[in-house]
């Protein structure tokens, strides 16, 4: 075959080694109880949508209150509980740049379906230079600052202070992520696994400025909804493995019910001030804590501090397939990741145009 032509390093947020991982915590769900792929939608007959009849007088002001108070907290049969807990710690990634990670390091390799969740901050030079990707998706949502994206299709643009940008990798993606303009830029990252059926799917974009993105706000509570439906607004963003992904801010005093898919993994991801979740008897948790949650159809949170309490609820339909990981390539076979490196090393079966491109940072004298 001759010698192998020259190519840009792997960088990835994982250990270059190949790991074979199982599914955790969640069953492969069935055929009956697998749901469309789509952003997961309540159905009408939820107990959210049950007003109960008022006993004894009330005036028109209580029973509004009232109804009110029913439609934002929903009846949970079985409230989900933590059944696991702890804080993403700093750790030195891409060029320089620093990332909290909860889901991809030792004490948690796989949250089917998630790979990994990173907390990132960086400021220039710093940043993810040219790196590839194959096999899921990348979620990336700006908390502060800015970021340029770029990648070997001709694709370019800044994804600023909350805006969303959810990026199907499928067969392959070679693209750079770099802080645009002065100062820090913090956000998230998240990465979803695709079925074996849809990881040589074309990449594709979905982007949404952050006036965009659907929200709502009611009884001391606002939600961004990046994915899935909460409080009865629904965001407009495809998934194709089933995902929610909530951005729950709570005043003093609020009160959270959120209903979850009974199959689904989900876990919470707390971004400022602290909370009770669960049970009324938990602790409270504060800033870089990741609470993996139980099986139940729903979640509860309370905010007794003074300050408002931010936290993220994602959760997704677990695929149940074999996971084989190297860097930034996910497949399901050990064959099928030889094949990957092939393929990106000999610029072939979707990364072609890897062979001549360089990002303008990479590019630049």
């Amino acid at each position: 075959m001759g010698e192998i032509p020259s190519c840009p390093p792997i960088k990835g947020p994982t250990s270059p080694s190949l790991s074979i991982s199982p599914t955790h915590l969640a069953p492969s769900p069935s055929p009956q109880q697998k749901e469309p792929t789509r952003p997961y939608k309540q159905s009408s007959s939820s107990p959210s949508k049950t007003i109960q009849h008022f006993v004894g007088p009330q005036s028109l002001r209580e029973q509004r209150r009232v109804m009110a108070e029913t439609e934002m907290s929903p009846v949970l049969q079985k409230p989900r509980q933590v059944v696991r807990k702890f804080q993403a710690r700093p750790q030195h990634e891409g060029d320089g740049a620093v990332v909290r990670r909860s889901i991809g390091r030792f004490e948690l390799k796989y949250f089917d379906p998630f790979l990994v969740l990173d907390e990132f901050s960086v400021a220039a030079p710093a940043g993810f230079p040219d790196h590839p990707h194959r096999g899921f998706e990348t979620v990336t949502y700006m908390l502060e600052g800015a970021v340029t994206h770029e990648d070997f299709e001709g694709h370019k643009g800044t994804i600023m202070a909350g805006d969303l940008q959810w990026m199907t990798a499928g067969r392959g993606i070679v693209h750079s992520e770099m802080p645009a303009g002065q100062g820090i830029s913090k956000g998230l990252q998240l990465w979803v696994n695709l079925s074996s059926k849809n990881k040589m799917i074309e990449p594709r974009y979905q982007e949404i400025q952050s006036n965009n993105i659907a929200s709502t706000a009611k009884n001391g509570i606002e939600v961004r909804v990046i994915a899935g439906e909460s409080m009865g607004v629904q965001s407009p963003v495809y998934t194709r493995t089933p995902t929610m992904y909530l951005d729950f801010k709570l005043r003093q005093s609020a009160h959270l019910r959120q209903p979850i898919p009974p199959t689904w993994n989900s876990f919470v991801y707390v971004l400022e001030g602290e909370g009770v979740f669960c049970s009324e008897k938990n602790g409270p948790v504060g800033p870089h804590h990741i609470l993996l949650l139980g099986q139940g159809d729903g979640l509860e949170v309370w905010n007794r501090s003074s300050k408002p309490l931010r936290f993220l609820l994602i959760g997704g339909e677990p695929l149940g397939e074999p996971v084989a990981q190297l860097g930034p390539f996910v497949m399901n076979t050990e064959e099928e990741i030889d094949r990957t490196i092939d393929d990106y090393q000999y610029f072939v079966n979707g990364f072609e145009k890897a062979k001549y491109w360089r990002s303008e940072g990479m590019a630049a004298p």
